[in-house]
């Protein structure tokens, strides 16, 4: 089975989940004839980037686009003639995506810029997409910036990154920045709904939370989860809660509470004790240490009055204060810093457990 985040990318703007104010403003872009010759494309991963930056070159290329009407773009792309099957294909020679994180040297530039000075093997536009453009050396970038300064007038740039404070400034002021966001768990929850009913999966509504839920904001995530899930369970097999939460390698909340009160009530044996049986589980403690917090900050919220944060966590224990709680997540946020650098996974929190029980 092909993997759903490939199988269901967006092939038309209206698809888009989460950034109706980007594709408002290419499409106003389009229909005024003013698509900017440079854009950076800034936001999480798995939140459209290069889906959005391939839409663009699919309309600046469709054939239904260069024969409208003024201002008119419904139906555009329109997935239909040459050029729009040739970039669904992945198969167009006029749209050229380049893995600055692989291809970051001078040389990649220079071959670039040499691309660019042909014509368009269509006849139209020719379209750059460089990902992880942050990657590029110094020297990538300066070549880069004077292709920017006076780009080809058949020739478009769109430049994506996870980390737009890596970009020098000279590049920022030569590129219309668009700002994606986090998509919300409830667009989430809609796409895989739509996903489970076109695949015929059987899958319950808290079993599609949690994966929203687990996604971080990026749809790619959980669409990459999903696909893990349904080769997991079976073909035909329905989908619960327990089975997203044990193909995820989520910790029941529970536990989160469990470990809460042994803190509470110094009792630092048990507590590292409970540590020791996760990671013998095969529990990654990296994950587990982002749950937690993410679990602190829930009840801590909760605790001061918002009250759309009381869902997702359970009854504080009797001992906790909002002054606790802080120091708690300020101490395991440490741990979730040292984690990584750790050869023993456990340590960093066996040492904030001890800290706090002290």
């Amino acid at each position: 089975m092909q993997v759903l985040y490939r199988k269901y990318r967006p092939r038309a703007f209206e698809e888009i989940e989460g950034q109706e104010h980007i594709v408002r403003t290419l499409q106003g872009a389009l229909a005024s004839e003013n698509v900017g010759h440079a854009y950076l494309f800034c936001g999480p991963r798995g939140t459209g980037k290069t889906t959005m930056a391939r839409l663009l070159a699919k309309s600046l290329n469709c054939g239904k686009y260069q024969k409208r009407a003024e201002g008119q773009l419904q139906n555009i792309p329109c997935n239909s003639c040459h050029s729009c099957s040739e970039i669904n294909e992945g198969r167009s020679l006029d749209l050229i995506e380049i893995d600055a994180a692989s291809n970051r040297g001078i040389d990649e530039i220079r071959n670039l810029k040499d691309s660019a000075r042909v014509a368009a093997a269509g006849g139209g536009r020719k379209i750059f997409i460089v990902d992880e453009c942050h990657m590029l050396t110094k020297e990538a970038n300066n070549a880069l910036l004077k292709l920017l300064e006076e780009p080809p007038q058949h020739v478009f740039f769109v430049l994506a990154t996870t980390e737009p404070y890596k970009i020098p400034d000279t590049i920022l002021s030569r590129v219309q920045r668009l700002d994606f966001k986090k998509i919300s768990p409830e667009q989430i929850k809609n796409k895989l709904t739509g996903i489970a009913k076109k695949e015929k999966i059987n899958i319950n509504e808290p079993a599609l939370v949690q994966l929203a839920n687990s996604a971080s904001g990026s749809l790619r995530d959980a669409e990459s989860a999903f696909s893990k899930v349904i080769a997991y369970a079976g073909q035909g097999k329905a989908i619960n809660l327990e089975t997203v939460t044990e193909i995820l390698g989520i910790v029941p909340l529970q536990v989160h509470d469990a470990l809460i009160n042994l803190i509470l009530s110094k009792n630092a044996q048990e507590a590292i004790s409970q540590i020791n049986d996760l990671h013998e589980a095969g529990i990654d403690l990296n994950n587990f240490l982002k749950q937690f917090i993410r679990h602190l900050r829930a009840k801590l919220i909760g605790m001061i009055g918002e009250k759309s944060y009381v869902v997702v966590a359970s009854a504080t224990p009797g001992q906790a204060t909002p002054d606790v709680l802080i120091n708690m997540l300020n101490v395991f946020m440490r741990a979730a810093n040292e984690i990584k650098l750790s050869p023993v996974p456990q340590l960093p929190i066996e040492l904030a457990i001890l800290e706090l029980t002290k």
